[in-house]
């Protein structure tokens, strides 16, 4: 019985083996076709992306004749920020900063334990009628060399 078995189990594998090879050969590749695909084809990258967008807003500001320019932010929300927040960098945050800015504010215990915040607080209140300079400021210190 165990011989009648192995012998339908071995005859079944070879069957399988050959149905898939004459398969196979079904399948074929047409690289012509594939080349011409790709040459068709567009660039979705992110890269690619962010160039056509780049592109289309500087086309868009061209036609309307309007300049871009930062994104304003207001004084006194930067202030409460920074006098009630000011050790974790939120004020930085709102202003626009990158992400490692604040979280340097947060690691130093508050800005070099809480001198950088008061800077800031001091700079901020000196520059009320023009925060310009310190939106979208990368610099640890967003006084220095302004």
């Amino acid at each position: 019985m165990k011989q009648l078995f192995v012998f339908c189990l071995l005859t079944v594998a070879t069957l399988t083996t050959r149905a898939a090879d004459l398969s196979a050969d079904a399948y074929v590749i047409n690289d012509q076709q594939v080349e011409q695909l790709i040459a068709q084809s567009e660039d979705v990258s992110l890269a690619a992306v962010s160039t056509n967008l780049l592109e289309s807003q500087q086309m868009a500001g061209s036609l309307t004749g309007t300049a871009r320019v930062k994104a304003s932010k207001e004084f006194v929300p930067a202030i409460l920020l920074n006098f009630f927040l000011g050790g974790l960098g939120i004020h930085r945050l709102y202003l626009g900063t990158q992400t490692l800015t604040w979280v340097g504010y947060i690691l130093t215990c508050g800005g070099i334990f809480g001198v950088v915040p008061l800077i800031d607080f001091i700079v901020l209140i000196m520059h009320n009628e023009d925060i310009s300079p310190y939106v979208d400021n990368s610099k640890f210190f967003m006084w220095a060399n302004n």
